[in-house]
């Protein structure tokens, strides 16, 4: 299987749970704004059984531009992470 897409999931939930598809779009749809709210304003979501998405803040830093090798500041930014759980890591690697 390739990429999964949010289709995917809405047809996925439609096809396990019995919903609608309009239902289950909506239910993805929610879900998915409900991750971004809590990790736009908290610093980790736990997902028993699945794993822990961090937001982290990288501090401003000096790089270099790699065809010229000219020093450049790169900004003070947040990154996500993933760490999966044991569970997850078990599936993926039984």
């Amino acid at each position: 299987m390739g990429t999964m897409t949010k289709a995917d999931f809405v047809e996925s939930v439609y096809q396990k749970v019995g919903f609608s598809k309009k239902e289950a779009s909506e239910i993805v749809e929610g879900m998915f704004e409900i991750v971004k709210e809590t990790l736009s304003t908290s610093d980790r979501l736990k997902v028993s059984g699945f794993g822990n998405f961090i937001v982290k803040d990288k501090r401003t830093r000096i790089g270099r531009n790699p065809h010229t090798g000219q020093e450049i500041e790169i900004t003070a930014r947040r990154v996500l992470t993933f760490k999966p759980s044991q569970v997850l890591k078990n599936i993926l690697n039984p």
